[in-house]
């Protein structure tokens, strides 16, 4: 696998993620109720299982999440990468929609304090997973089609996940429990 090939992969994942962020951002601006229904989701889905009376907890949930969203980010690459890019844009969507609905209760500099300090690491770690899920995709295309291997291109990309996601996740979580809610508290 060349650079060039992984970089517009990322590049791709990337435009993805924005794309959607920006889309659940205005769609929650323009009909507040969706906003709604995704923010029940989210703290439903997400924040309902976090204890923010315990970091150490709040962290080893954060990270079990986030992996197992970036697992099913690589993995979905088997679907032939329909399943990364639904999770892809699911995810990207219920930011955007969070951080609109933040917003009308908070400054800017708040929404920034509240996804900065982690997302420096979260956010790099999602795209990378689904990118390597668009190269798997890609490689079961083209195994399809004969003359390729993708258990190899899937072992490559495995290792990849373990030496650049794994660590952006662990420390995602440990930023997200312990450093977040500070800045957070210094805005407010």
């Amino acid at each position: 696998m060349s650079d060039s090939v992984l970089t517009d992969a990322l590049i791709i994942t990337l435009l993805l993620f924005c794309t959607t962020v920006t889309v659940g951002w205005v769609g929650t601006a323009q009909n507040p109720s969706i906003g709604q229904d995704l923010m029940k989701l989210f703290e439903k889905e997400v924040a309902g299982q976090m204890s923010v009376d315990n970091p150490a907890d709040m962290c080893v949930k954060l990270f079990a999440n986030n992996l197992e969203a970036c697992i099913m980010l690589f993995l979905g690459g088997a679907s032939f990468g329909i399943l990364t890019i639904f999770i892809m844009s699911l995810n990207g969507i219920v930011i955007g929609a969070v951080m609109e609905i933040v917003h009308k209760d908070h400054s800017a500099l708040f929404v920034a304090a509240a996804i900065l300090p982690h997302g420096i690491f979260e956010i790099p770690a999602f795209i990378i997973s689904g990118a390597l899920g668009i190269l798997l995709a890609q490689s079961l295309i083209a195994e399809w089609y004969g003359g390729h291997d993708a258990a190899a291109d899937a072992s490559r990309y495995a290792r990849i996940f373990i030496i650049r996601v794994l660590p952006l996740v662990a420390i995602a979580a440990c930023v997200e429990a312990f450093i977040t809610p500070a800045v957070i508290h210094l805005v407010t």
